[in-house]
C-alpha cells in the first residue's frame, strides 16, 4: 500500500453538536459454517463467502455503493498455509500449533509511523519474553474488489504479525500472555497523542487459535480484498461471517465484525450500565490466571468500543480468566428464569447464583461466539433477532439470520431448526458432536452445588427483620415538608393518587404542553430536565404485560464478590424482590449487623446559610461514601430526613448520581449497596431516574405519608384499611410502571436498567453532566449548578419561609398539567384555545391568523426549543432551480 498520506482525521470525530461517539451501534447480519467432526476444507471458506454475500442487505454501505459499513471472516487458524506462508516469504519455521500465533493488525499509512508502532510491539513481545517470529504484509487487492473511495482513504495499513511461544508455554498459558501483549500494545499506542494515525492501530485478532480478517468493506468485497481468503490452501473447520449495518453510526475498519471471539446482530441496550460496572469491578477482580500483569490488561473495555466489542472484551476477559465459553455466555446473556416455572431448579440456581456477580447485557441479541475448539450460538430471552440453523447428513452445520443463505439439498438435512429466546446451542469439535441447550446446560449447572451455596448465603430482608418502630404518618408536619419537596396538589390529583387507585402509573393523553423545565420561569425539580428513551427503528420495545414472563424486579444488592471466582461467599447478597422499600424495610436495613453486613446513613442536607452548602455537600457525602467502603459498610443510606427550616436537601438524584459516579471513576461502585431514604421522590419517572443512575433501592417516605394522609381525608375511599395496604398497593402500581418504562426501551430485567442511564437531559449544562450523570446525552446545555441552587432553595421556602407568617395553608398549584393564572406556560391556553374555537365557529380568518400566531410565537418560545429557532436571512446562497432535483427523480 502506498506511504501517501490523506487529509483525514482517523478514529471517530468528537463529541459536538448532536453526535456522541459514545451513541455507536450496530446491527446487522450473522452467521457460521463449520465440519462438526472439525475437518478442516476450503469448501467451508467458499460456503462462508456464499453465506455472507447473501446477507448482503443486513449489511449497509454509505452514499458510495462500494464503501461497505463492514464485513469479516473469523475462522479456525489453518496450520499448514500460514507454516508453508513463514517458510516461504518470512523464511522462517513455525513451532507446532499451539506454541505460535498468527494475528491481524491493522497499521497507520504513514511509513513512519508505522515503523514506530512496529517496533513498540516488537519491544512488547519481547519484554514478555516471547519470540517474534516476523511481520508480513497481508495480499490485498483493493482495485480488484471495487473497494470505494471512503473506504479506501480510511484503510490502515495491514499486517500480519507471527509470535512463536517460549520453551515450555503454550495453549491457555500462551493465549493469556498473547492477550497481555495486545492489551499493552494497544493501550500504549492508540493513547498516544503524538501519533496522528494512532487510532488506526487495532489488532483484530492475536490467537493461536482462531484468526479474524475484516473491513470496511460489503459482504462481497471481503474475499476478493483479502487474496489469503481465496487461496486453496487455506482451509479451516470454522468460519464465522458477518455483515455490518451501523446503525446512525459512523462505519469504520476497526469496528467491522467479527470480535476477537463473537459477532453480534443486535443492541445492547443496557450498555452504559455495563460498562460502568465492569469498570468498577476492576477495583475488586483478583486471579492467578495473569500472574503480577493483571493491572496491564485494564481497562477490559476500552473507551471507543461499540456496544458489540464491549461484549466481545467482557467475553475474552472471562474465558481467558478461566471460565468456558458457554459458562461466559450464559452469565451475560440468561434465559428469563425467575418466573420459569418449568425449568429446572438446578439451572435456576445457577442463574441465580451468577446473578450475584454480574448483571445482564440486556437487549435484542443473536450471538455467535467460538475460541476454535467449540462454536455456538445464543439468542437474548425475548427471541428479538432470527437465528436458523441446519445440520447436514455430512457432517455440516450452517446457521445464520435467515434461510436460504446457502443452497442445500433437502434430502441431506439431517436437522433443522430455529434458536428460541434465551436459547443455545454449541458445537465441540474435539468430540465431533453438536451440544443442544438443555444439555449445555445441565452439564454448566450441575457442576456445583448453586442451590446449597444460595441457601447458606444469600440474605433476604426477611433474615434482617427487626423490632424498632418505624416511622408513620406525621400529619403536623407533613404539608410543610410536601411543600419544601415540591409537591403540588397536581402532583396528588394526577399522580399519587391515581397510581394506588389503579395500581398502575397514571396516563395522559395527547402529550405535554407545558414549558420545557429549562425554559420555565417556575423552580423545576431535576427530574423534569430528564426524557426517557425508547425502542427504535430496528430495536423493539417489549410488551410488559403480555410478556410479564420475561420481566422481573428482582435484584442483588450490596457488595460484590469477585467476578472471576466461584465460592459460596460470592452470593453473600442482599436479595430484594421490588426496589421500593418501605419504611419498615428501611429501618431493618438501617440497623443490619447480619453476617458482617453492616450500612451507614449519610445525610444529604446542608445548612440553609451556608454560602456553598450545595457544592460542599455534594463533595462531602462522596467522600463518606468512600470513607464507608474504608470502614467494612456493605450499604450506604443516603437520608433527606433532616430537612428542616434550616437544613436544605439536596436532590436525591444529584446525590445518588454523585455518589454512583464518584465510585464507578475510583472503581469501588460494586463494593457497596446504594438506598435512598428521600422525601423528593414519588412518581415513576423519578424512581426510574433514581434506580438509572445507580440507586439500588429506594424509600419514598413523604409519599408514603402524603397517601396516609389523603386515606385518612377520605380520598382514596375505603380500598387501603391500614398504612401497611396501602405502602403494598403503592408499590404494586410502581413496579408495573417500572416494568412498562423498562420494556419502552427493550429491557427486561431491573438488574440491568440499574445505572444504564436510559435518559437523556434537555437543557442541563455539562458540569452538571460530568459531576453527576456522566456519559447522558445533553445536546443543548443549559441549566447549571446555580440555577440548580437557586430552584432548591426557591423550593425550600415554600415549605419554610422566612417568616411563619407566609406559610401557605395548602399546596401550591403551579399549573404543571392543567393552565392556571400566573402558573407555568402551556401551549394549550385560553388565548389559543378561544381563538381556535371562534375561527372554526365563524370561519374567521382572523380569528385563525390569531391562533396561528400565538401557536408559532408566543406559545413555541416559552415552551420548545424550536420556538427558539429562526431562519437565517443574512445568507445569500440561494440554489438555481435548474439545480434542484426534480420530485419525480427522488
Amino acid at each position: 500500500m502506498s506511504d501517501q498520506q490523506y487529509p483525514l482525521t482517523f478514529g471517530y470525530p468528537a463529541k459536538q453538536g448532536l453526535y456522541d461517539p459514545a451513541s455507536e451501534k450496530d446491527s446487522c447480519g450473522v452467521g457460521f459454517v463449520a465440519n462438526i467432526k472439525g475437518q478442516p476444507s476450503h469448501q467451508i471458506m467458499l460456503d462462508a463467502y456464499h453465506l455472507n454475500s447473501r446477507m448482503d442487505h443486513r449489511g449497509g454501505c454509505g452514499f458510495e455503493a462500494n464503501t461497505g459499513d463492514g464485513a469479516g471472516i473469523l475462522m479456525a487458524l489453518p496450520h499448514s498455509f500460514f507454516h508453508k506462508v513463514a517458510k516461504d516469504e518470512l523464511n522462517k519455521d513455525l513451532p507446532p500449533a499451539g506454541s505460535y500465533a498468527v494475528g491481524i493488525v491493522f497499521l497507520p499509512q504513514d511509513a513512519t509511523e508505522r515503523e514506530i508502532c512496529i517496533d513498540t510491539i516488537n519491544g512488547v513481545i519481547a519484554e514478555e519474553g516471547q519470540q517474534l517470529v516476523g511481520w508480513r504484509e497481508v495480499p490485498i487487492d483493493a482495485k480488484g474488489a471495487n473497494v470505494g473511495p471512503a473506504a479506501l482513504m480510511a484503510q490502515p495499513f495491514i499486517a500480519q504479525l507471527f509470535i512463536a511461544a517460549e520453551d515450555g508455554l503454550a495453549g491457555d498459558a500462551f493465549e493469556r500472555v498473547l492477550y497481555v501483549i495486545r492489551k499493552r500494545f494497544t493501550h500504549s499506542l492508540r493513547n498516544n497523542e503524538s501519533l496522528k494515525e494512532a487510532k488506526q492501530v487495532y489488532a483484530c485478532s492475536l490467537s493461536t487459535k482462531v484468526i479474524v480478517y475484516k473491513g470496511m468493506l460489503t459482504p462481497g468485497q471481503l474475499f476478493p480484498f483479502y487474496r489469503d481468503l481465496t487461496n486453496p490452501a487455506f482451509e479451516t473447520h470454522l468460519a464465522m461471517v458477518h455483515s455490518r449495518f451501523s446503525t446512525n453510526t459512523f462505519p469504520s475498519w476497526d469496528r467491522a465484525q467479527p470480535n476477537r471471539f463473537m459477532s453480534h446482530n443486535g443492541e445492547i441496550n443496557t450498555l452504559r450500565g455495563n460498562v460502568n460496572s465492569m469498570v468498577a469491578r476492576q477495583g475488586k477482580v483478583a486471579t492467578d490466571a495473569f500472574g503480577d500483569k493483571l493491572e496491564s490488561v485494564f481497562p477490559v473495555i476500552d473507551s471507543d468500543c461499540s456496544d458489540s466489542g464491549s461484549f466481545d472484551a467482557v467475553l475474552e476477559f472471562m474465558l481467558l480468566s478461566g471460565r468456558s465459553l458457554a459458562e461466559a455466555t450464559m452469565m451475560m446473556i440468561p434465559e428469563a428464569w425467575q418466573s420459569d416455572r418449568n425449568m429446572a431448579q438446578e439451572k435456576k440456581d445457577f442463574y441465580e447464583y451468577h446473578s450475584a456477580l454480574m448483571e445482564p447485557w440486556d437487549g435484542p441479541a443473536s450471538i455467535v461466539f467460538s475460541d476454535g475448539k467449540y462454536i455456538g450460538a445464543v439468542l437474548d430471552r425475548n427471541g428479538l433477532r432470527p437465528s436458523r440453523y441446519y445440520i447436514t447428513h455430512d457432517d455440516k452445520c450452517i446457521m445464520a439470520s435467515e434461510v436460504g443463505v446457502l443452497q442445500v439439498d433437502p434430502a441431506n438435512v439431517k436437522l433443522k431448526g430455529r434458536l428460541q429466546p434465551g436459547k443455545m446451542f454449541l458445537i465441540d469439535f474435539d468430540q465431533g458432536i453438536l451440544i443442544p441447550d438443555e444439555e449445555v446446560k445441565q452439564i454448566i449447572s450441575s457442576k456445583r452445588p448453586y442451590g446449597e451455596w444460595l441457601a447458606k448465603q444469600r440474605v433476604t430482608l426477611a433474615d434482617i427483620a427487626g423490632t424498632e418502630e418505624a416511622h408513620s404518618l406525621d400529619s403536623e408536619n407533613t404539608l410543610q415538608r410536601m411543600q419544601s419537596f415540591g409537591y403540588t396538589t397536581e402532583t396528588m390529583q394526577f399522580m399519587l393518587i391515581p397510581l394506588v387507585t389503579e395500581a398502575r402509573d397514571p396516563l395522559g393523553s395527547m402529550g405535554n404542553d407545558s414549558a420545557l423545565a429549562c425554559l420555565s420561569d417556575k423552580p423545576r425539580m431535576i427530574y423534569d430536565y430528564f426524557k426517557q428513551l425508547f425502542a427504535q427503528v430496528t430495536n423493539p420495545p417489549i410488551d410488559s404485560i403480555r410478556e410479564e414472563v420475561v420481566m422481573s424486579l428482582r435484584c442483588f444488592i450490596g457488595p460484590e464478590g469477585n467476578l472471576l471466582e466461584t465460592t459460596p461467599e460470592q452470593a453473600h447478597r442482599l436479595s430484594l424482590e421490588h426496589p421500593i422499600l418501605s419504611n419498615r424495610q428501611l429501618v431493618d436495613l438501617k440497623n443490619i449487623d447480619h453476617q458482617g453486613m453492616r450500612s451507614q446513613v449519610i445525610d444529604i442536607t446542608f445548612e440553609a446559610g451556608e454560602g456553598n452548602g450545595f457544592m460542599n455537600a455534594i463533595e462531602r457525602i462522596c467522600a463518606e461514601a468512600t470513607q464507608a467502603i474504608s470502614d467494612g459498610y456493605a450499604f450506604i443510606i443516603l437520608s433527606d430526613r433532616n430537612t428542616s427550616k434550616h437544613r436544605i436537601p439536596l436532590s436525591a438524584l444529584v446525590a445518588t448520581g454523585a455518589v454512583h459516579h464518584h465510585l464507578v471513576k475510583k472503581e469501588q461502585r460494586t463494593q457497596i449497596g446504594i438506598a435512598v431514604e428521600t422525601g423528593e421522590a414519588r412518581e415513576v419517572h423519578h424512581h426510574c431516574l433514581l434506580t438509572g443512575f445507580g440507586a439500588d433501592a429506594i424509600n419514598p417516605y413523604l409519599a408514603f405519608e402524603a397517601l396516609w394522609q389523603a386515606n385518612k381525608e377520605g380520598l382514596l375511599g375505603d380500598k387501603y384499611p391500614t398504612e401497611d395496604d396501602l405502602v403494598a398497593g403503592y408499590k404494586k402500581g410502581v413496579a408495573k410502571g417500572m416494568m412498562k418504562v423498562m420494556a419502552k426501551m427493550g429491557i427486561s430485567t431491573l438488574q440491568s436498567y440499574r445505572g444504564a442511564q436510559i435518559f437523556e437531559a434537555v437543557g442541563l449544562a455539562e458540569e452538571i453532566i460530568d459531576k453527576c450523570f456522566a456519559g447522558t446525552a445533553s445536546r443543548v446545555q443549559g441549566v447549571n449548578f446555580d440555577v440548580l441552587i437557586e430552584e432548591s432553595r426557591r423550593r425550600h421556602s415554600l415549605g419554610y419561609p422566612a417568616k411563619d407568617s407566609e406559610r401557605i395553608p395548602v399546596l401550591n398549584n403551579p399549573g404543571d398539567f392543567h393552565w392556571r393564572t400566573g402558573g407555568d406556560a402551556h401551549m394549550w391556553n385560553p388565548n389559543t384555545i378561544f381563538n381556535l374555537q371562534l375561527a372554526s365557529r365563524n370561519n374567521s380568518s382572523e380569528a385563525y391568523a390569531e391562533f396561528a400566531r400565538h401557536v408559532n410565537e408566543e406559545a413555541t418560545q416559552q415552551c420548545t426549543l424550536r420556538g427558539l429557532l429562526k431562519f437565517r436571512t443574512d445568507v445569500n446562497s440561494s440554489i438555481p432551480i435548474e439545480e434542484v432535483e426534480p420530485a419525480s427523480e427522488i
